[in-house]
């Protein structure tokens, strides 16, 4: 097989949110796809409508997008092997549980999920391997008649095999072997018409040509029953390969689709929109998750998309399970935010800001971005830190705004004088804001660390902001000078 005809797919379910692991998934589809020139197909497997969550679409599509990993085939995009919904290709399922049932490969089976339980249940007594024990397998012509005629809804099992093994090739771990006893006479169609999940795989990978099959490991155990299908209906088998498993940060379990954290730690994020909403470049994101199970050496990690589409390869995806590092993921965020221009790194803080019901303007953020660029972990980091730029001049609690070295008419005093001095300014730049406020403290008899840190929770209300000269000059004259009055005035009141 030639690159050119490469053919893989992410075929997600909507049943909730997209979440790491199934992103994890889709970029190693989407990386494969741009590697070798092939193509990238999203197909939605949606026939379980019990499951359906109403929102797991737009957000699926929304973040796949945002990610930059645009599919070439399937919903809102169209394509020459579609429909791409499940759901839309339900009679084509039927119709090939029927050609199973006619070539005797497969079988109706009549068992009520009364009798499927009690089974169970004896089995659970008996400690006897659970499956089902195939009574429906041999019906009679006259049986088959008489359930119909009793109006008994049925579903299609596939007929397999009893003796014997069934075997693959798996790209990562090589050739495994399964007993044929160890299988079970698996569901193709549901009572409802609808197809188990197996049976619209194997047709839907079939018809729409796809070269590779990449998945998570938990899958593994079903691919000996795709192995069986396959053959009952004479199709070839497409490349399988399972990526690892992602650990939790502990490495000691499975990454889950709940939320989760350690003890005395804050929620953490594990849908894709979390990450976003809360400020992780989709750059950095991409460049993460890519090495969450492969790695081009032992030393690079940060890749562009280019380079990565450019190394990315089968050969040196790990079968061994990784795990999730969030302070890593933070670590890779900074570093891209701080390779950001500043009219980049602007938009992209407006965005979050105006989420966070603040009113900023682009201007004044892109004033602002080189200054807090160093101190961003992601960018909502932004709100804490300028947050006072865009509201009107606020109140400070008088006990906060005091210095303990400087006392109420001392920090009133520091105020009062910091605000005329700078009032009078001829030019109201960073040089000449610094140049006056250290002609202020040599004056004083305060410390440098008490009089700008008056000065600072009078502007920003916050004992750690942004440069406090660099902030002054982004806010202006008539700004500055309003919070430092409004800040005297505020110690007059409260005496």
């Amino acid at each position: 097989m030639t690159n050119a005809n490469v053919r893989v797919r992410f075929a997600p379910s909507p049943t909730g949110y997209f979440h790491l692991g199934s992103a994890r998934t889709a970029l190693y589809n989407w990386l494969f796809a741009q590697h070798t020139g092939g193509s990238f197909i999203l197909r939605i497997e949606d026939t379980d409508r019990t499951r359906h969550h109403p929102e797991a679409l737009p957000d699926l599509f929304d973040s796949l997008r945002w990610l930059g990993w645009f599919w070439d085939e399937g919903p809102e995009v169209g394509g020459s092997y579609g429909p791409y919904y499940q759901s839309d290709r339900a009679e084509l399922y039927r119709q090939y549980a029927d050609q199973l049932i006619q070539a005797g490969k497969a079988y109706r089976c009549y068992c009520t999920p009364e009798r499927l339980a009690a089974l169970r249940e004896e089995q659970r007594r008996e400690r006897q391997k659970p499956g089902y024990d195939r009574r429906c397998r041999h019906l009679t012509s006259a049986q088959i008649a008489q359930f119909e005629a009793e109006g008994l809804r049925s579903v299609v099992r596939l007929m397999a095999p009893t003796e014997g093994q069934t075997s693959f090739e798996d790209v990562l771990r090589g050739r495994i072997v399964v007993e044929n006893a160890e299988l079970d006479d698996m569901v193709l169609l549901k009572s409802d018409g609808y197809p188990t999940y197996h049976l619209a795989n194997v047709i839907d990978d079939h018809l729409m040509e796809i070269s590779h099959i990449l998945r998570g490991e938990e899958w593994l155990p079903s691919v000996p029953k795709h192995v069986l299908l396959y053959n009952a209906l004479g199709w070839p088998m497409p490349a399988q390969v399972h990526l690892p498993t992602i650990l939790d940060p502990s490495g000691k379990g499975k990454l889950s689709k709940r939320k989760q954290k350690g003890p005395g730690e804050a929620e953490r994020l594990t849908f894709i929109h979390e990450f976003r909403q809360a400020g992780y470049l989709p750059e950095a994101m991409t460049n993460f998750l890519a090495l969450v199970g492969w790695a081009y050496d032992a030393e690079t990690e940060l890749f562009t998309r280019d380079e990565l589409i450019r190394y990315f390869d089968l050969d040196h995806v790990s079968k061994s399970p990784a795990a999730f590092s969030y302070e890593k993921l933070d670590h890779m965020n900074s570093v891209y935010i701080r390779s950001l221009g500043d009219n980049d790194l602007a938009n992209r803080l407006l965005q979050v800001l105006r989420r966070a019901d603040l009113d900023a303007d682009y201007q004044r953020v892109l004033q602002f971005a080189p200054l807090i660029k160093e101190r961003l972990r992601i960018l909502s980091d932004a709100i804490d830190l300028i947050d006072f730029a865009f509201v009107d001049v606020h109140t400070i609690d008088a006990e906060t705004l005091v210095q303990k070295a400087m006392g109420v008419d001392g920090t009133r005093q520091t105020l009062t004088d910091s605000a005329e001095a700078l009032q009078a300014l001829p030019s109201f730049d960073e040089e000449a804001i610094e140049e006056t406020l250290r002609g202020l403290v040599g004056a004083s008899e305060y410390k440098i660390r008490d009089y700008f840190g008056a000065l600072r929770m009078a502007l920003t209300g916050k004992r750690v902001s942004p440069p406090l000269f660099e902030t002054m000059a982004v806010l202006g004259r008539q700004d500055t000078v309003q919070r430092l009055r409004r800040a005297a005035q505020a110690l007059n009141e409260a005496e």
